[in-house]
């Protein structure tokens, strides 16, 4: 074959290729819209003539603000407001013929938004996400603005911190009059095992065209950018019509999603008309199955799996409500360091980021809805609200209008991400309909002698709760129709996962029609009805879905397989729900403000973790819980039964060996070994074991001398740990958790500080103030020490240490920078880290 001739059939191929190949110069845009606001703080219908400051989304501005005892304990004395968002933006001519929509994660609360001046809505619920199309009221190739407000006067209307402002993140959406909508994609894996797996794809298409229009859907699924597989379907579709469209695809051994290896396969779905792409949508998802059995328990990819679960809220201390993918990432991944695999979002739908990265890190959640339906709770007080109050008007104003909407929303948006196995609809929402706590004989004038709700049976038959509730006066509202509405809205768009809700009086919502709207009842720190709901309703499924981060929820579990695990309150430190300056939130978590571990991790990480573990604490006779029986020389509680009736919170330890020479120190160690011996100076103080205790902490009574105390595992000498008295203040030790970050914005580095003494030691017993002194081109976030107590300003560059440490998180801006950071303490100064921005 000749030259010529091999060039012509080179040339020839190339034009068949090119006819061939499906060109996607008209698909959907996707712009982040988070860069160029600016804000007002203020109650202004126009602000023009008032000063705006430049801010990138997401923000929180409450968080900005110092905190203050005048403000509400509830919502963490950081106040709320108005606050004004505006942005110019610019939509190119080439753009006329298609829809563009913005798309809001959250905004925190009772939003309502314009473009050019018109009127697009409101949303009071703060926690969902929501859109509106632009496309009429935009002016092409000129500016366009858009304005935000954002109404929060009423700063007292959550138990917790909400956060103030456009805290999640927003986009801006281009695409084809013949599209996929937002949420137009469900996928579902019905039927998987190890060598295929069903892949069902419903895909909503929506043609706003004012003719027919005829198309091919091609989706075609990816694993690790590798085409797996590719299916096309035929599309006739009636002008301004949607239509949705079924796909099934098999995938031969399949990469299974579970917690140890949470695998993530790739949709990406076209819609094709004369071999030009239109529009093209990527849709993550897992390949998995689950369910629950009455008897045994949860089952995930048919393996008996044990929910070792936490609570969440959604602020994440310095950051407040707005948080970076970043924070998240370290915080979760701390927790799964302790074995956790599960996640409640209490009590309100997550950022979408947060799923994402639950789908990532391999977390189970329980995807959680409304804290407060028809009636209100006092937030003031943490209990059902009975005085009307303006300043703590919240959700439950606009619940029966917008609960249906906004339920759906969240399942809408949510349903893909197979972290996800099952959706909540209400939290302790009995405390708000009085007939429920009356009827139980555990309060008011049913209450039958001194019974305790938290840790006895009922002691009221059955048939008496019943008549008490019965033949009393119904509310406006009834709960249980309430609820069965609400489950009804979830099945209409996912009816692949079961429904549950956070039982706080499941003595009367088993009977009252409330346990039977749900799939699986949820019981809130009520492990002294396990058995008794188990017995009395067998055919229903029970679940721990808040308990107390305790041993003895745990026992619970191990002892009872029809209760297939629990979600401890919580997981990490969170604000709000505080009814005392200066206490700005809850200390009852396994990570504190800051994400540092607190003892209650270590015991967890000792009952969850496979990994060996051992940890000390310390603390002073008088301060502990415990004493030295002098007849058996053992260590016993001052008050006998005290670790079963411990509930919010960790009894006060020390982390330090620094005490007065001679004094009596309690010694605790949270460790998963059977045995482990203690020594002091390379001295044994003794042996103990696990199996000779109930509340899985071994004890040692040991008079202080200075020097090192050392725990070893009997079983693997080799895994030991110690604690050393630390000396003077000598030095700062800075550590950061990633040396470089991309220049977009988004991208956190942690700094944490540690003061030390001239040996090497941590100084855990006293506390200093610490500056940090930055150079370079980056955003500060803020600063923290972990404490609850902590009221200095998160917006600063400096802080007194908690317990010897500190943190304080820098952000990337747009341009690359070197940065160095140092952090100093009157004339000690830590070494310099430098941080590459690129």
């Amino acid at each position: 074959m000749t030259i010529k001739t091999q060039l012509f059939f080179i040339i020839l191929s190339a034009l068949f290729l090119s006819c061939s190949t499906i060109k996607e110069k008209e698909s959907r845009s996707i712009k982040d819209f988070n860069f160029d606001w600016e804000f007002y703080l203020g109650d202004v219908e126009s602000a023009e003539k008032e000063t705006w400051k430049s801010v990138r989304l997401p923000h929180d501005w409450s968080v900005e603000h110092s905190f203050t005892k005048e403000a509400a304990g509830a919502t963490a004395f950081l106040p709320g407001g108005i606050g004004w968002y505006k942005k110019q933006f610019f939509v190119s001519e080439n753009d006329k013929n298609k829809i563009i929509s913005i798309e809001f994660d959250g905004v925190y609360s009772n939003s309502e938004v314009w473009i050019n001046g018109n009127y697009l809505g409101k949303r009071p619920y703060g926690y969902i996400p929501f859109s509106y199309e632009l496309t009429e009221h935009l002016k092409y190739g000129e500016a366009n603005e858009i304005k935000v407000k954002v109404d929060r006067s009423a700063y007292i209307d959550c138990r917790w911190y909400p956060g103030s402002g456009i805290y999640r993140s927003v986009k801006l959406i281009a695409t084809n009059k013949l599209h996929i909508p937002q949420w137009g994609t469900f996928i579902t894996t019905p039927k998987v095992d190890e060598k295929n797996a069903t892949v069902s794809l419903k895909i909503d298409i929506k043609n706003q065209f004012k003719v027919d229009k005829k198309a091919i859907l091609k989706t075609t699924i990816f694993y690790q950018n590798e085409i797996i597989s590719t299916v096309n379907s035929s599309i006739n579709l009636s002008a301004d019509k949607l239509k949705k469209v079924s796909q099934n695809i098999n995938i031969k051994n399949p990469e299974i999603w579970d917690i140890e290896s949470p695998n993530l396969y790739k949709a990406v779905s076209k819609i094709v008309i004369d071999d030009t792409v239109i529009d093209r949508k990527e849709t993550k998802f897992g390949v998995r199955s689950f369910s629950f059995d009455k008897n045994e328990g949860f089952f995930l990819n048919g393996k008996n799996t044990l929910i070792k679960g936490v609570c969440l809220h959604h602020d994440a201390g310095l950051v407040g409500a707005a948080v970076p993918k970043g924070v998240w990432k370290r915080r979760l991944e701390t927790l799964k360091e302790a074995g956790v695999n599960a996640i409640r979002t209490a009590h309100n739908p997550p950022s979408a980021e947060f799923l994402d990265l639950c789908d990532e890190l391999g977390f189970l959640v329980q995807d959680e809805a409304f804290d407060e339906w028809n009636n209100p709770k006092d937030k003031k007080h943490n209990y059902n609200q009975v005085k009307s109050d303006p300043l703590t008007s919240g959700y439950t104003e606009h619940f029966s209008e917008w609960s249906e909407r906004d339920l759906k929303n969240m399942v809408l948006r949510d349903r893909n991400h197979p972290s996800i196995i099952m959706w909540s609809i209400g939290n302790e929402i009995e405390w708000t309909y009085a007939r429920y706590g009356q009827a139980t004989g555990y309060w008011g004038e049913n209450k039958v002698g001194d019974i305790n709700y938290y840790y006895d049976e009922p002691r009221l038959a059955i048939n008496k709760i019943k008549k008490n509730f019965n033949t009393s006066k119904p509310s406006k509202y009834s709960l249980a129709n309430t609820a069965k509405n609400l489950s009804k809205w979830v099945k209409e768009i996912d009816a692949t996962r079961p429904v549950t809700a956070n039982l706080v009086i499941p003595t009367v919502s088993n009977f009252s029609g409330y346990a039977d709207a749900l799939d699986i009842v949820g019981l809130s720190y009520r492990q002294a009805v396990y058995n008794y709901s188990h017995k009395n309703y067998p055919n229903k499924t029970f679940l721990g879905t808040e308990n107390w981060a305790k041993y003895h929820e745990w026992k619970a579990v191990l002892d009872k397989p029809f209760i297939s695990g629990i979600f401890l309150w919580t997981g990490i430190d969170y604000m709000g729900e505080s009814r005392s300056w200066p206490v700005k939130g809850s200390g009852s978590g396994l990570l504190d403000f800051a994400g540092f571990k607190k003892p209650a991790f270590h015991m967890f990480k000792s009952l969850w973790s496979t990994k060996p573990h051992i940890y000390i604490t310390t603390q002073n006779e008088e301060k502990s819980p415990y004493k030295l029986d002098v007849k058996s020389n053992m260590v016993v509680e001052k008050e006998k039964g005290w670790s079963k009736k411990q509930k919010w919170g960790w009894h006060k330890v020390n982390e330090h060996w620094n005490y007065n020479k001679g004094e009596e120190i309690a010694v605790e160690v949270y460790t998963n070994q059977p045995e482990v011996e203690l020594f002091l100076n390379d001295t044994s103080l003794g042996i103990k074991k696990l199996s000779d205790v109930d509340d899985h902490i071994l004890k040692w009574f040991v008079p202080y001398s200075e020097g090192k105390l050392t725990a070893k595992s009997v079983e693997t000498s080799s895994i030991e740990t110690s604690i050393k008295t630390a000396k003077e203040f000598k030095n700062i030790k800075l550590e950061v958790d990633k040396t470089e970050l991309k220049a977009d914005g988004y991208e956190v580095a942690h700094f944490t500080v540690q003061l030390m003494d001239e040996n090497g030691n941590p100084i855990k017993f006293e506390d200093k103030e610490i500056e940090f002194i930055i150079e370079g081109d980056a955003k500060l976030l803020g600063v923290d020490n972990g404490h609850y107590a902590n009221v200095q300003d998160y917006q600063s560059n400096r802080l007194k240490t908690h317990n010897g440490k500190a943190l304080m998180i820098l952000q990337s801006n747009l341009n690359a920078s070197i940065v160095k950071v140092k952090a100093i303490c009157v004339d000690i100064t830590s070494e310099i880290i430098t941080l590459s921005i690129k």
